[in-house]
């Protein structure tokens, strides 16, 4: 066995996922062995901060560091719930890939390199797990000028690659697109527009939720066709790939300038149907333009537990297979953390972890830093 873990939080911030995997020490294709799971909530103090940081505010460097430690105590967590439940030591564990956390995401502006900035402190997971840690896994692809994301379809490919007329849409709090090789058409991925983000913050401001479980709040309502025109009239829908955004572009401002330019704003409910809506047609317009030969739409992240959405992408785009990717053998809310295991993988063997077709970088490139154990 070679076995790694894998961390992911999310632009949904709602916790951080990890999971043990085995992933047999050759390039891995098929769905990994998993050893174990776990999952630990953000305290809401430091969600907040974290939701905070994501915007310009006093004392940040000060702030950002203290909540990168935060982080990654609460990382070793993790690894300490997965070491358990699969009676495992650390010493058997080959190297943690820690994604971190989200906070900007400007690629290619300002002085045409741009940056991203994912909150972690590795060096800290590192002394507290006594494990390898890989972690900074986008910053090489911005450096090579790409985007730096989305990072997920070269796993997806490895994982769920051997349908040609199959996609892979991710829905965290940003939705991206995987559209597998095809002919003569190289793999192709690209963020498609807002996932769960939104959703979220609406719930939280009006219902004091944490999301619309089931999506049942947005089903309660109707989406209002000209809110939906001004969201949907955004540039970056049309933007052709590479692509990739956050919330950056994709948050409350944003929202709530579309609500104030309307003279009649809808109610609470519509807006929230407006917002799904808005995620399910992002989604299901760029997998007709860019894929229209597609057949099955496997979904995973946090959106997938939504019955509402799910249901929705099927109406959308009738003849299409829309399932979890549970029916592919790798659990929903699994799939990223285990991609981040395997990006650590790529990076312990020396093999590339981006595809310059999705992220626009100049070249394949060994994605990552190290901090040894």
């Amino acid at each position: 066995m070679t076995l790694y873990i894998g961390l992911m939080s999310g632009t949904s911030m709602d916790g951080i996922d990890g999971v043990l995997v085995d992933l047999d020490g050759s390039a891995p294709r098929g769905v990994p062995r998993l050893l174990s799971h776990a999952h630990i909530a953000l305290p809401a103090a430091l969600g907040d901060e974290l939701l905070a940081l994501n915007s310009p505010g006093p004392d940040e460097l000060r702030r950002s560091a203290l909540a990168a430690n935060a982080l990654a105590r609460l990382q070793a967590e993790v690894v300490v719930h997965l070491l358990k439940t699969a009676r495992t030591e650390a010493e058997d564990v080959r190297a943690i890939g820690a994604h971190g956390q989200t906070v900007r995401h400007r690629p290619g502006e300002f002085d045409r390199t741009g940056f991203t900035i994912q909150l972690n402190n590795g060096a800290l997971l590192a002394e507290a797990c006594g494990i390898d840690v890989v972690c900074d896994f986008r910053t090489r692809d911005v450096a090579a000028g790409g985007q730096g994301a989305p990072l997920v379809p070269a796993f997806h490919e490895a994982v769920f690659g051997d349908h040609a007329a199959r996609a892979v849409l991710n829905l965290g709090g940003i939705a991206n697109l995987t559209l597998m090789a095809s002919g003569d058409a190289p793999l192709r991925g690209f963020d498609c527009g807002p996932g769960n983000a939104l959703m979220d913050h609406w719930c939280r401001t009006h219902l004091g939720a944490a999301f619309d479980d089931d999506g049942r709040w947005a089903a309660s309502g109707r989406p209002d066709p000209a809110l939906l025109a001004i969201l949907l009239g955004d540039a970056y829908f049309a933007k052709p790939p590479p692509k990739s955004t956050g919330r950056d572009l994709f948050n409350a401002e944003w929202l709530a300038n579309a609500l104030c330019g309307m003279a009649s704003p809808p109610s609470p409910t519509d807006v929230q149907a407006t917002l799904m809506e808005l995620t399910a047609r992002g989604a299901i317009d760029a997998l007709r333009t860019h894929a229209g030969g597609t057949r099955e739409l496997l979904v995973c992240g946090g959106g997938a537990l939504n019955g509402a959405l799910m249901a929705r992408l099927a109406a959308l785009w009738p003849g299409l297979a829309v399932a979890a990717t549970d029916t592919a053998g790798l659990p929903a809310l699994q799939v990223e953390a285990t991609a981040f295991a395997w990006l650590a993988h790529q990076f312990c063997e020396r093999a590339c972890g981006n595809l310059p077709a999705v992220t626009g970088a100049s070249g394949p490139r060994i994605l990552g830093a190290l901090y040894p154990a």
